[in-house]
C-alpha cells in the first residue's frame, strides 16, 4: 500500500511541475526544497513567476526580468537542476520567447551560459554590436564549442579523407612497394586457381607515391545569411580540419550580398567565425563567380556550396557557373545545410535546377560530411541521405 501511495505522490509531483502550480492544476501537491526551486526556474521561463519566486498573480506569461544578473542567476539555477540537454533547450527557448539576445551582450550572463552551437550562432549574429567588454568572454564561449566540435569530428575526417586521397591516386602499373594488395586480390578473384590455391594478379592496383601528386583543392563557399548559422559554425570547424591536411589546399569563402575570403584565418576557426557577419541578403552567383576565379586545377578541385539556395542575385548566371565548373572537371557539391538540425527551408526550384545539372542539393549532418567529401574526392556518387518528407 505504501508503494502505491509513493507512486501516486510521485505522479502528482511530476504533474505539478508540468502544470506550473496555477489554481487550476488540480493536483493539490505542494512543492518543497529543490522541487520548489526547480518549479521557480521553470515558471520564470514558461509560467508567470520571476526568478526569486514572486508570482504575477494574473495570466501565465514568461519573464526573467530585465537585468543580466537575474538571467545569469537563472542560468546557474537551471544548470544545477537539469541535465545539459535540457539546459540547452531552455536556453534556446529563453532567447526566442523572451527576446534575451540583448542580454547575451553582458559578460556575466555569457559566463553562466551552457555553450552549444545555437548559442554560438546567436553570438555571431550579435558580433558587430557587441561591446568590447564582452568580446573576450564571447570568444571564450565560442572557443569552447569549437574545441568540442574539433574533438568530435577531426580524427574521423582526417582518416576518411586520407583514405580517399590515397584511393584517388591509384595507378594501374604500380611499383611493387606501391601495390594495394587488398584491392588487387579482390579485383582478381576470378583468376583464382584452386589447384595451386592462389590468385593470378593480372591487374595490379596501386597508390600514387607522393602527396604532392594526389593533392586536391577544396573550396568551401558558405552562405552566411541568418538561417545558416549552425552551418557556418560546422563549416568553419571542417575548414580548419581540412586546412591542417597537407594533401588538401583549402579555401573558405563566406557570402551574403558581398563575398569575403577567410582562407588566411583557417588556422583558427574562432577567427573565421568572428570574421563572418550573419544576416543580410544572398548573392550566390557573385560568390560562385569569385570561387570560379580561384580555380586553377579544375580536375583536382572540389567546390562545396553550403546554402539554402534563396538567390538574390542572377539565377541563370548562377546555374551557368555551376554547369561551367562541372564541365571543366570540378566536383561540385551543393549542401542545403551542414548541421544536425535536419533539412531546412530551401528554394526547391533552384534545388531542382541544380539536380538537373548533375549536382543534387541535400542537407548533410556533420557526421556524414567526411563521407560526402571522400566520395567527391574519389569522383564517385555522393552518399545522399533520404530527404523524403
Amino acid at each position: 500500500m505504501s508503494g502505491t501511495q509513493d507512486g501516486t505522490q510521485e505522479r502528482l509531483r511530476r504533474w505539478r511541475l508540468v502544470l506550473g502550480g496555477d489554481g487550476a492544476d488540480g493536483t493539490g501537491c505542494e512543492l518543497r526544497g529543490q522541487d520548489a526551486a526547480m518549479d521557480g526556474a521553470l515558471s520564470a521561463l514558461y509560467g508567470g513567476r520571476r526568478p526569486g519566486g514572486a508570482d504575477d498573480g494574473g495570466a501565465r506569461t514568461a519573464g526573467l526580468g530585465a537585468s543580466a544578473p537575474n538571467v545569469a542567476r537563472w542560468l546557474g539555477d537551471i544548470r544545477t537542476y537539469f541535465p545539459t540537454s535540457v539546459v540547452q533547450v531552455m536556453q534556446r527557448d529563453a532567447i526566442e520567447r523572451l527576446g534575451l539576445s540583448a542580454l547575451l551582450l553582458e559578460p556575466e550572463m555569457l559566463e553562466a551560459v551552457e555553450a552549444d552551437v545555437p548559442l554560438v550562432g546567436t553570438l555571431l549574429s550579435l558580433n558587430k554590436v557587441m561591446p568590447e567588454t564582452t568580446k573576450e568572454t564571447a570568444r571564450a564561449v565560442v572557443r569552447k564549442v569549437v574545441e568540442q566540435l574539433e574533438k568530435r569530428l577531426s580524427s574521423r575526417t582526417r582518416a576518411t579523407l586520407t583514405g580517399a586521397l590515397d584511393r584517388s591516386a591509384r595507378v594501374s602499373r604500380p611499383r611493387h612497394r606501391d601495390i594495394d594488395w587488398d584491392r588487387t586480390i579482390r579485383a582478381n578473384l576470378k583468376n583464382y586457381l584452386p589447384e595451386y590455391r592462389t590468385v593470378v594478379p593480372e591487374r595490379l592496383i596501386g597508390y600514387g607515391r607522393a602527396a604532392q601528386s594526389v593533392k586536391k583543392d577544396v573550396v568551401l563557399c558558405i552562405d552566411q545569411s541568418g538561417s545558416m548559422a549552425a552551418s557556418v559554425v560546422y563549416a568553419s570547424v571542417f575548414g580548419a580540419v581540412l586546412a591542417s591536411m597537407r594533401a588538401i589546399a583549402t579555401r573558405l569563402v563566406v557570402f551574403d550580398t558581398a563575398v569575403v575570403d577567410l582562407t588566411d584565418e583557417l588556422d583558427d576557426p574562432v577567427d573565421v567565425l568572428f570574421g563572418t557577419q550573419l544576416g543580410g541578403g544572398t548573392d550566390i552567383n557573385r560568390a560562385l563567380a569569385y570561387c570560379q576565379s580561384q580555380i586553377t586545377r579544375p580536375a583536382d578541385t572540389v567546390v562545396v556550396l553550403i546554402s539554402d539556395l534563396y538567390e538574390g542575385g542572377i539565377r541563370d548566371e548562377m546555374l551557368k557557373r555551376v554547369a561551367a565548373m562541372k564541365a571543366s572537371g570540378v566536383q561540385f557539391v551543393a549542401l542545403l545545410a551542414l548541421s544536425d538540425e535536419g533539412a531546412p527551408a530551401y528554394d526547391r526550384e533552384h534545388a531542382a535546377a541544380l539536380a538537373a545539372l548533375g549536382a543534387p542539393a541535400f542537407a548533410c549532418t556533420p557526421d556524414l560530411f567526411p563521407e560526402v567529401m571522400a566520395a567527391a574526392i574519389e569522383k564517385r556518387p555522393l552518399p545522399i541521405p533520404d530527404m523524403a518528407g
